[in-house]
């Protein structure tokens, strides 16, 4: 089966997980209230995917919170826990996962790149048609999509979270044999200035999530100011 999977790997939002970087900045309340809504736009995303859709929570005791995300999909959604370790090993895990169950083309993404569009999704099916491994490059040297059609490399050792990431990633699947195909630029939301960034970004976005994403961010940055604290 050949079919482009969509594997959503994500952790459930709540005050203390995830997005610390901001809370340090904004309070857990308020980088809580960011994480539920960047969610919120990774979801419409898969809703809108087509083909099979895996979400992957952090945690087996949020395996039934997966299960019951609101996605309207009309093909195959299912929930594979992610494994313990860090986010290379968790990814090599899902990959061998989802390919023993006959799945080959997988789309990796997280929940915190709501300026993904539709034809940045549409780029990367092409893509990956062509090359072994495709990436859409984040501004900051990381990245906010991960596309591969055959067994990523041992990922354990990658830099995550820096500004190498992307251009490490690159070399160690060359260095497998891998062809890799990079698609245009995006960017995550991690840092108060990527907040400020998204309230522009998103200003001309139609999609139901993302308008309810800028209203709250607008109501953010109004508070704190452009320049932040």
């Amino acid at each position: 089966m050949n079919k482009n999977t969509l594997v959503l790997v994500c952790k459930r939002p709540a005050p203390g997980v995830g997005k610390q970087r901001l809370a340090v900045k904004l309070g857990q309340e308020t980088a809580f209230r960011i994480a539920e809504g960047l969610l919120a736009c990774a979801l419409e995303d898969a809703a809108e995917w087509p083909g099979p859709v895996a979400i992957a929570p952090a945690s087996g005791e949020d395996a039934d919170w997966a299960r019951s995300l609101p996605i309207a999909h009309a093909s195959t959604v299912m929930v594979v826990v992610q494994t313990a370790g860090n986010l290379g090993q968790r990814l090599n895990a899902l990959d061998r996962t989802l390919r023993s169950q006959g799945m080959h083309h997988l789309f990796f993404i997280g929940s915190d790149a709501p300026g993904l569009l539709a034809t940045d999704y549409a780029a990367m099916r092409e893509a990956l048609q062509h090359a072994d491994v495709a990436l859409i490059p984040a501004t900051d040297g990381g990245v906010v999509l991960m596309a591969n059609r055959k067994p990523w490399p041992d990922m354990s050792a990658l830099p995550w979270s820096s500004d190498r990431l992307g251009e490490a990633l690159t070399g160690l699947c060359r260095q497998a044999g891998h062809s890799v195909s990079a698609v245009g630029h995006g960017y995550d939301v991690d840092e108060w200035g990527d907040v400020v960034k998204l309230a522009a970004s998103l200003r001309q976005d139609p999609r139901p999530a993302r308008r309810a994403l800028l209203q709250r961010v607008n109501g953010i940055v109004s508070e704190w100011g452009e320049e932040g604290v």
